[in-house]
């Protein structure tokens, strides 16, 4: 990490089934101790199946399910003399899609079901048709920056 200038962006390599440079961070997230080919056979594995429910193509199924999960504001905690405030603000296109895989993922792991790539398929599925885990706590996260608007003055 240089001192002075800024670190150069790394691109990220396109997957090897739909050349996606999301879908491979997508499945760098679902990845645990360095098991990429496990990792990409849960993730193909869940789109074929949201593929085969729901008629139509995978790539169209995973980037509807992310849309509808991304989050446009947070709330983040400031402090103003001697007070926390909850402060909404609004949320960098790299974080929004980080965190909508995040929620996503998470949300997978604490369905009920057999393997990784059925829950993970279900909560694709949800997410595309606006219901689920990850679709609920992005409604929430809207609704707690909406009730702390008052204090969106203390942006910096």
């Amino acid at each position: 990490m240089p001192r002075r200038a800024r670190p150069t962006e790394r691109r990220a390599t396109p997957d090897r089934k739909f050349a996606s440079v999301v879908l491979q961070q997508f499945t760098n997230k679902v990845m645990r101790d360095g098991k990429r080919a496990t990792a990409e056979s849960i993730v193909y594995g869940a789109l074929d199946r949201a593929e085969q429910a729901v008629r139509k193509p995978a790539l169209e199924v995973f980037e509807a399910a992310l849309r509808n999960a991304t989050p446009l504001i947070e709330v983040k905690p400031r402090r103003v003399g001697g007070a926390t405030y909850q402060v909404p603000v609004e949320i960098k296109a790299e974080r929004r899609g980080s965190l909508a895989m995040r929620w996503l993922i998470q949300a997978a792991r604490k369905r009920p079901g057999k393997s990784m790539a059925d829950r993970l398929s279900g909560e694709l599925m949800d997410a595309m048709n606006n219901t689920g885990a990850a679709v609920r706590r992005k409604e929430e996260t809207h609704k707690m920056a909406e009730a702390n608007k008052a204090f969106s003055h203390y942006k910096w």
